[in-house]
């Protein structure tokens, strides 16, 4: 758990953090698009929470800017802290997460007195991540009968971090473990290996019927589109969706949060698998599934 430098109130002791989600940004306006509206999916989830979103690159607005407005308005009011809780719409604990936004924040609190702002873990694995791949695979076509008889391909952007890589691969004989699927194999779309036409082949010399690609990814862009063009070449018969704004991913970041605002009520785990302790959804749930 990273703290930019103090640790948040416990709850009752002022206002509500603003829970900041951090994307990585991108040229592809499909990817700001997603954001937002997972952003929307998780002010329903979490009423009267303030949910502002912000990206390291490629898009406005930036994670300096946003903490600078939420900073000047916190003096406006005459408020003494200006509480955040940053959630990176990450999969991994790769570069981005463990260098990248720990270093825009710090920078960010030494420059603004009144801010306090930590940091949330990651979204991955969790089985809720699972839950929101296997939704977009029914959405492409996949059916409960299907199972027995298709490997998967869990094709992710690709890291240089090796522990990232060795997540994903956990992530897929986990998913494998504790489901029907015939086979399910990781796969990159950029850094390493193998790619996702690479895993479709192998499944398919392997004599897997049917094979479906299921990107592990958030948002639209260069990458997911190298995934879904590798998916085709390699002769698979689906590719589902990225993950996007599914239920799943909202919930996530609602029970990161909480993690950080009721650390001795989470009880995070660490396998794929963990158990829910999430801030109790607000009326809107149901809409935002």
């Amino acid at each position: 758990m990273n703290r930019f430098p103090h640790a948040l109130p416990r709850p009752g002791t002022g206002p509500r953090p603003t829970l900041l989600v951090v994307a990585h940004g991108s040229r592809d306006p499909r990817h700001a698009a997603t954001v937002a509206r997972l952003c929307a999916r998780l002010r329903l989830l979490a009423p009267g929470a303030r949910v502002e979103a912000a990206h390291l690159d490629f898009n406005a607005p930036s994670v300096p800017q946003v903490l600078e407005r939420l900073h000047a308005e916190a003096v406006a009011e005459g408020r003494q802290r200006c509480e955040v809780v940053a959630l990176p719409l990450l999969l991994t604990r790769a570069f981005h997460a463990r260098t990248d936004i720990p270093a825009v924040l710090r920078d960010s609190a030494r420059a603004l007195p009144r801010l306090s702002v930590t940091q949330a873990e990651v979204l991955g694995p969790d089985a809720l991540l699972v839950a929101a791949l296997e939704r977009r695979l029914r959405e492409a076509g996949v059916r409960p009968g299907d199972i027995g008889s298709t490997g998967v391909v869990l094709a992710a952007a690709g890291s240089s971090d090796p522990e990232a890589i060795a997540v994903i691969a956990d992530v897929a004989r986990e998913w494998r473990r504790t489901t029907g699927w015939c086979a399910v194999r990781p796969a990159f779309a950029s850094a390493s290996g193998p790619r996702t036409e690479e895993a479709v082949r192998a499944l398919r010399t392997e004599g897997v019927r049917r094979i479906a690609v299921a990107p592990y990814v958030i948002a639209p862009g260069r990458l997911p589109d190298r995934i879904a063009a590798g998916a085709l070449e390699g002769g698979a018969d689906l590719c589902a969706p990225v993950l996007g704004d599914a239920p799943e991913i909202a919930r996530l970041l609602l029970r990161r949060a909480q993690e950080q605002l009721h650390p001795s009520a989470a009880g995070r785990g660490g396998g794929l698998l963990r158990g829910s302790a999430g801030l109790r959804p607000g009326p809107d749930a149901a809409r935002a599934a």
